[in-house]
């Protein structure tokens, strides 16, 4: 059986799993999953009371990795995420400095409301998430490996808040927005939820089988059209391109960045595997479009006035940039 074939197998048992505890949300676990075996961090956002802290406990349980959590406030501190220096004896009974870690030095790091956290500590999380060290006092402590950070942030509750800076967000490789559940799964969840047991669940795989299997599906191939396909699409988001869609060029100030371009790639591997191809194809891409580049495209005055719906312009964005088989249609 290939790595592909395994991969498929425990990407359905681990999705299964987590729905034991939790309801409904098939896109957004899938989403969830993708990232991780993409080795990218992941921004959730929703209204309060939908289950997003829950949703990171229950991906600890069931892929074995170790948790660890911070709740944002503004009065938060850069050492309080990632550890301080303090004076300590040693075996010989002299006071030295010892580096206490702090709650980075886990697998999987949940940043709890996010934007609630100042300027000053959004930017110490910048090096975490894109070296996976921590330096301080001219030392480099490395991060356990896998490290993830999946942040939350509320939209609607602004007062007090310091709205992440475009280079934080491009940091993280999807922005999935978590959905406020219909009838039948509020209706599931009131018989899931009230009482005083929680689901037993089982734990999948290891962190160790998670980094082989990364390494495996970024073999996936990648055709050159496949490629240009997903290249065109991140162009597409700039307005300064001149066949740019009228969209873009009104309401749009900045398009994504090439790392929204890597993201694409790596997300589209990852759904190609899931779904049994053998390479990855434009739709592959197209499937990823939206988690990936919504917090990468960045609306100018006009579209902020506006209230123009990112979603809405990618939607269009995916209409008018061709796949390779509609173009040669």
């Amino acid at each position: 059986m290939s790595d592909f074939q395994v991969f498929r197998d425990l990407f359905t048992r681990l999705k299964a799993e987590m729905q034991k505890a939790i309801v409904g949300y098939d896109d957004l676990l899938s989403d969830t999953l993708l990232a991780i075996f993409s080795g990218g961090h992941v921004l959730l956002e929703g209204v309060p009371g939908l289950g997003k802290t829950f949703l990171v406990r229950t991906l600890s349980q069931v892929i074995g990795l170790e948790p660890g959590r911070v709740q944002c406030t503004p009065d938060l501190m850069p050492a309080d995420i990632l550890g301080t220096h303090i004076v300590n004896e040693n075996e010989h009974g002299r006071r030295v400095l010892f580096f206490e870690k702090g709650p980075v030095f886990k697998n999987l790091l949940l940043v709890d409301e996010i934007n609630r956290a100042t300027p000053k500590t959004q930017a110490a999380l910048l090096e975490v998430m894109q070296e996976h060290c921590v330096t301080t006092g001219g030392e480099r402590h490395l991060l356990p490996q896998p490290f993830f950070v999946l942040a939350t942030q509320n939209p609607m509750e602004m007062e007090g808040t310091y709205p992440l800076p475009e280079a934080q967000l491009d940091r993280f490789m999807f922005k999935i927005r978590v959905p406020f559940p219909d009838l039948a799964s509020l209706v599931e969840i009131s018989k899931r939820t009230t009482g005083f047991s929680e689901p037993k669940l089982t734990t999948i795989m290891s962190g160790e089988q998670l980094v082989s299997l990364q390494k495996a599906l970024a073999d996936m191939p990648v055709p050159d059209p496949v490629a240009s396909h997903a290249a065109r699409l991140v162009l597409a988001t700039h307005p300064e391109q001149p066949d740019a869609i009228s969209e873009v060029k009104r309401y749009v100030a900045y398009g994504s960045s090439p790392r929204g371009l890597q993201s694409l790639i790596r997300g589209a591997r990852v759904w190609a595997a899931v779904r049994g191809g053998s390479s990855v194809s434009s739709e592959d891409v197209n499937r990823v479009a939206k988690v990936t580049l919504r917090h990468r495209v960045i609306l100018n005055f006009e579209g902020e006035a506006q209230q123009v719906k990112i979603d809405d312009v990618i939607d269009k964005l995916l209409t008018q940039v061709k796949t390779p088989a509609a173009a040669a249609a």
